[in-house]
């Protein structure tokens, strides 16, 4: 055993690098995320995976791996959950992502958001939520219809480790990207998943479509995945992998700008609370959000 020989294909550089197979690249995490190699091996990794940078084959490996070993969430098989990775926070803008969860809670969608902090310094979903009364799951096998939190830790703790090897070397690895890709429900799920920078659309379009995705993907609101509230996004919505676009993007000036809360945990969630007992109009790019997600789940 050992991922060495991993290493020496993946480690030669941006342009001697070779990509992995998905069998080789399953391999690989699975034996990261057993804890069967040493924590120098993983930098290796890490920093290797950084530089060259993933290929939809390796990044489905990565999943393959990381679904069979996760636990899932014990969501109802009747219906589909809505799944809403929450990672990244907000330094800027308020995070309106429980927002998004929420209104589609209000219409009768089961959703799971799951998450936990990988930056300093930034007011994450989890706050917002707690900020409104919510609690995260610690067992996913107790999971209720609507609303479920789901911390990394309680899908997998070996993932979370991997996440937090940011907090030491400063830069994101596979896990950062595989968290927005990944299914963490054992019955069907709809991901609402984001980028940040425009190959990662194409590499995350790539992934969805090699792995007959069901995902709705836009670029996010400082990294996470609901519409920026001053200006409509592409939307593109995967099923079965095969990608249409169902929004395009807004262009042009802005004619004006929404009236929306400082970041900070406590405001943001009042604001929610407001727009989700009508005494706040939904942001447009939001609301077109819901009802483009809404539409999807009925074709699946």
């Amino acid at each position: 055993m050992g991922i060495g020989n991993y290493i020496k294909e993946i480690g030669r550089g941006k342009d001697g690098a070779r990509a992995l197979s998905r069998e080789q690249a399953a391999d690989l995490l699975g034996q990261i995320l057993d804890a069967q190699v040493t924590d120098l091996e993983v930098g290796a990794f890490c920093l290797a995976m950084r530089i060259k940078g993933e290929t939809a084959e390796e990044m489905a490996g990565f999943l393959d791996a990381l679904h069979a070993r996760m636990t899932t969430l014990a969501n109802d098989a009747s219906q589909v959950t809505v799944v809403i990775p929450c990672y990244n926070g907000a330094r800027k803008l308020p995070a309106l992502a429980p927002l998004l969860a929420l209104l589609l809670v209000q219409a009768g969608v089961q959703v799971c958001v799951h998450g936990t902090p990988t930056e300093s310094g930034r007011t994450t979903s989890f706050d917002v939520f707690s900020a409104l009364g919510y609690t995260p799951l610690q067992d996913v096998n107790a999971a209720s219809a609507g609303l479920n939190l789901c911390p990394t830790e309680a899908l997998s703790p070996a993932l979370k480790k991997l996440l937090d090897v940011r907090r030491v070397v400063s830069l994101r690895n596979p896990a950062h990207s595989l968290v927005k890709l990944m299914n963490p429900c054992k019955g069907r799920a709809l991901i609402v998943s984001s980028y940040t920078h425009p190959e990662y659309a194409a590499s995350m379009a790539q992934t969805f479509q090699l792995t007959q995705a069901n995902a709705f993907l836009i670029r996010g609101t400082e990294g996470e995945p609901v519409a920026d509230a001053r200006r409509t996004p592409q939307m593109d919505f995967f099923h079965n992998g095969i990608m249409q676009t169902v929004q395009a993007a807004q262009t042009g000036a802005l004619q004006s700008l929404p009236d929306l809360p400082d970041p900070s945990a406590e405001a943001t969630a009042a604001y929610i609370q407001q727009v989700l007992q009508r005494q706040r109009v939904v942001p447009a790019p939001i609301a077109l959000q819901v009802q483009h997600i809404l539409q999807a789940l009925k074709s699946l």
